[in-house]
């Protein structure tokens, strides 16, 4: 079904945005995008659709920790062949939207799409994006694929074609904190969400062992403080403020708001440990970027060896295996070994293990009481949890 040419009211009547997120974390964004303010909230494989006018949509970006981005739908349409996809991008009053002088990117995304090359539907939705511009106003934006003021997202499935601007920019996971990073990062919209999943509040005591760069030990410390995830980015940083109509004093409003709720602390009850001096010093030089090194305790120590830090509490983390440590024999030996240093040292606690290896249920030979399904980018993950009950062990030996 091609699109005809509209104005922007065509669509702005609507107001439909879709937010993705790491796959197994729908139904946290769901609580988060209903606490923006959004409605008819609606989980999908993969992120969640809501409507909402551009304070929900601002307040969405600002403080939903789980959200990877939130995309706001300007088309809709059946297609058969490029030309329809075309006529769709051609449709959408790109110049009501942003001004010529902002730089563009698309981005192409399908599933079962009967359309063999994604790359000359991308260079298509440019096309008919900058078409519409010197229709209408004599000029045309230019492509930029590094850092572009506006980016335009296509998805398409067997039948229908969806086109969003990014109203985010750069992914919302990327908060701005961690200059410092090590090989096979978790990314931050899944560490908070693992802690929710895990029952972790603020005030409960938190210990990664694991700590890599400190991407649990920074999200945890944040919900500590009441810091809203988007207050660390500068100004210009979102996408919609590169929009023609993009509201400065509400924006400038929720920011105010987000930052009074913030609240002071001398010291949380939150450690991270590594057995790596490497990942210690840049997990302190994280914590020290974003104002958190007084709050939080890091050292070096091997998880084998370490002592609970306090009588009962969490502990999560992000294990090695397979694609981080390279060999199932150090794993197998490992697991054992693991769980006889959870029996020894962590009555009380919680543990939970986020990891590709499903081995790990089974050979640190304690009783698993939840299987989470998750995904850490393309690899699925289970997240396992372990209670270390006092007194009474949780052991299958």
């Amino acid at each position: 079904m091609p699109a005809s040419k509209g104005d922007i009211g065509d669509f702005l009547r609507g107001w439909y945005f879709f937010a993705p997120c790491p796959r197994g974390l729908e139904p946290l964004l769901v609580e988060d995008l209903a606490a923006a303010g959004g409605k008819q909230v609606t989980a999908v494989p993969g992120g969640v659709h809501f409507r909402g006018d551009w304070e929900t949509c601002y307040r969405a970006n600002l403080e939903s920790r789980i959200a990877t981005r939130v995309l706001w739908r300007v088309a809709l349409g059946g297609y058969q062949g490029e030309e329809d996809i075309y006529r769709l991008a051609n449709g959408v009053p790109w110049h009501q939207l942003f001004s010529p002088e902002k730089t563009i990117r698309v981005y192409v995304t399908a599933q079962r799409s009967p359309l063999r090359s994604l790359e000359y539907i991308t260079l298509k939705v440019k096309d008919a994006v900058c078409d519409r511009f010197r229709d209408e106003t004599g000029q045309r934006p230019y492509v930029d694929t590094r850092e572009p003021d506006i980016r335009i997202h296509l998805f398409l499935n067997d039948r229908e074609a969806t086109l969003y601007l990014d109203t985010s920019g750069t992914p919302l996971y990327l908060r701005g904190h961690k200059i410092a990073k090590v090989e096979a990062p978790i990314k931050e919209n899944l560490a908070a969400g693992i802690l929710r999943l895990a029952g972790w509040k603020p005030g409960t005591p938190l210990l990664d062992p694991m700590c890599g760069s400190g991407t649990f030990l920074i999200e945890a410390a944040q919900m500590s403080l009441g810091d809203a995830p988007g207050l660390s980015r500068g100004e210009g940083e979102f996408g919609f403020e590169n929009f023609i109509d993009f509201d400065a004093n509400l924006w400038r409003r929720l920011r105010t708001e987000a930052a009074q709720r913030r609240v002071a602390a001398d010291k949380l009850s939150i450690w991270g440990s590594d057995v790596s001096a490497d990942a210690v010093a840049r997990t302190r030089q994280n914590l020290a970027h974003a104002g958190l090194d007084d709050l939080v305790e890091v050292r070096q120590a091997d998880l084998l060896q370490l002592p609970a830090p306090a009588p009962a509490g969490l502990l999560v983390t992000n294990p090695p295996y397979g694609e981080r440590l390279g060999e199932d024999e150090e794993l197998a030996a490992f697991y054992p070994l693991l769980g006889n240093a959870l029996k020894q040292h962590f009555a009380g606690w919680h543990c939970w293990f986020l990891t590709a290896d499903p081995q790990l249920a089974k050979l640190v030979r304690l009783k698993v009481t939840r299987r989470i399904p998750l995904f850490n980018g393309p690899l699925e993950c289970r997240l396992f949890g372990i209670p270390m009950v006092q007194g009474r062990l949780e052991d299958k030996t």
